[in-house]
């Protein structure tokens, strides 16, 4: 028995390549790429209906807000969330429970000095606790 290997236009009429527009679109678009891939090998014809299918997808996540700009103190309860951490966990950063306390419930902002600790204490660029929108800055202490 032979392979048959589908034609460019025998898979656009298989599967019309249309704008995502919801998740339900997303799925059937993730489905028939998959389908593809497990394929193995793929044709000329198969690759470049697979890289049309994938700008699709491309294009709709970039349309979508998938990742909130997480930065500051609520990424700071992030951290302490997603790693069990207390209050008293960070008190070699903030020098007492009540400055983590108050910082936590957005009674005092983050410092320099905070930022600079809390980088070094969570291992991550002191970069991601700015907001991406330099707009948003107003969570910062200056000293």
């Amino acid at each position: 028995m032979l392979d048959h290997n589908p034609s460019y236009t025998e898979l656009l009429t298989s599967f019309p390549p249309r704008l995502i527009k919801s998740e339900e679109d997303l799925e059937k678009t993730q489905t028939v790429i998959d389908n593809l891939l497990d394929k193995g090998e793929l044709t000329e014809s198969e690759e470049d209906y697979l890289n049309l299918l994938g700008i699709l997808i491309h294009e709709y996540e970039q349309q979508q807000d998938l990742v909130p700009d997480i930065y500051g103190v609520e990424l700071l309860k992030v951290f302490m969330a997603e790693l069990n951490l207390k209050q008293k966990d960070l008190v070699t950063i903030f020098k007492t429970e009540s400055i983590v306390s108050d910082v936590l419930k957005s009674k005092r902002k983050l410092t320099v000095e905070h930022i600079q600790k809390l980088a070094e204490f969570f291992n991550v660029s002191p970069a991601v606790f700015f907001p991406v929108n330099p707009s948003e800055r107003d969570f910062l202490e200056v000293a």
